[in-house]
């Protein structure tokens, strides 16, 4: 008997509506006499509502406590899902992270699953139930409750569907696939067939909200085949798997997300650039694109997301005070597509609409499926619209 995984986003859970048909859809799949492993986001908006409710108590509120609060949402799902599905005649349970065994690392915000113990999910499996995980959430060696980072449930989903050894792995939202770009931004954006896991990993890292990063890391490397598609129609979506294609551009994400940070002090050493650095990654705000500028004065540049400004602000207030800074919200380009790097056409045709629309270049990156432009402030959408209609359309 096959045994599957199904992933269903916050947006296929939003009301009792929806969750009704995430739950025949699940009883589609049940009906073919197959094992079945379910896990879930919070239902809607419901952690964003969780973190806003919270940052009214507390401007950076603390971590552990953020975690114990945000997992709820999960929780909330689950209970309710598998409520509908023993309605329904099915036998359901529901675990939460923790009690399907799901260990993480103990960053809080950004744990990373370290061990899944499925001997809890084996059992109830057993006695043919669906299982309903939450996803998004582990505990920690000191039995904290930890979270995955936003998009977290897709790697719950990945993890578990390796540990089990799962004959497929489905990943169920609004939409029916990957696409060339943001279709609600560009028209012409098309569906894609298939990516490969280093193409749709480039994707996830660059802001694509398809798929976490790190649940195509852990399909890259446990070889488990994703297929995502919509909770609404049986549209066939886009399979992530080891397969490469000939050189071109394939999608194009922009995000505007991003923050360049600029540090400086009178004086330059290598104690206070390494206590800088070391401050960041240690307090989770993390930096890319580090560059260094320094000579006989402190003068370095980097880029942090959004999402971790007011961190980063509270840093400079505490730990770094002595420091001068500054912000500005940039764009960062990216277009992905196996072998492009090597393919100069595409990047004359790049920077050729950079300077029609007088878009001044920060950096360029080049990987060998990515190549990826950081702009000097946030540009519009319209050179997103120019690039694909030139590269892909």
């Amino acid at each position: 008997m096959e045994t599957i995984v199904l992933k269903f986003g916050g947006s296929s859970l939003a009301d009792n509506i929806k969750l009704n048909i995430v739950a025949n859809k699940i009883v589609e799949f049940y009906n073919q006499k197959k094992k079945v492993i379910v896990v879930v986001s919070a239902q809607g908006k419901t952690t964003d509502r969780l973190i806003k409710e919270a940052k009214e108590l507390s401007y950076v509120p603390n971590d552990r406590e953020l975690d114990a609060l945000i997992s709820t949402g999960e929780q909330v799902s689950i209970s309710k899902l598998s409520i509908l599905l023993n309605r329904m005649g099915y036998e359901a349970i529901s675990l939460t992270g923790w009690q399907a065994g799901i260990y993480t690392s103990e960053t809080n915000g950004e744990a990373k699953i370290e061990q899944i113990n499925v001997s809890r999910i084996e059992k109830e499996l057993e006695k043919n139930r669906i299982v309903v995980i939450a996803g998004f959430q582990g505990i920690n060696k000191k039995e904290d409750i930890t979270t995955l980072g936003r998009g977290g449930s897709d790697t719950t989903a990945v993890a578990v569907a390796a540990a089990i050894k799962a004959d497929h792995c489905y990943i169920f939202s609004d939409v029916d696939g990957v696409y060339s770009t943001d279709p609600n931004k560009i028209t012409e954006a098309k569906k894609l067939e298939v990516l490969s896991y280093e193409e749709m990993l480039d994707l996830s890292n660059e802001g694509a909200k398809v798929l976490h990063n790190r649940c195509v890391e852990i399909a890259e490397k446990y070889k488990v085949p994703i297929e995502t598609g919509s909770t609404f129609n049986n549209n066939v979506g886009t399979v992530i798997c080891d397969k490469i294609e000939e050189s071109a551009v394939k999608s194009i994400v922009k995000n505007d997300d991003l923050f360049l940070v600029t540090l400086k002090h009178e004086t330059y050493g290598q104690e206070l650039f390494d206590k800088i650095c070391l401050t960041l990654i240690e307090s989770g705000v993390g930096l890319n694109t580090l560059i260094n500028n320094s000579v006989s004065s402190l003068n370095i540049s980097f880029t942090i997301k959004a999402a971790n400004l007011a961190k980063f602000q509270q840093l400079l207030e505490k730990d770094l005070k002595m420091l001068h800074s500054s912000f500005t919200n940039i764009s960062r380009i990216s277009l992905v597509g196996y072998g492009i790097s090597n393919n100069e056409e595409i990047m004359k045709q790049i920077l050729s609409l950079f300077y029609l629309n007088k878009i001044e270049i920060l950096s360029i990156q080049v990987e060998e499926c990515k190549i990826s432009i950081m702009t000097k402030e946030k540009v519009s959408s319209q050179i997103l619209e120019q690039l694909h209609h030139k590269l892909i359309a």
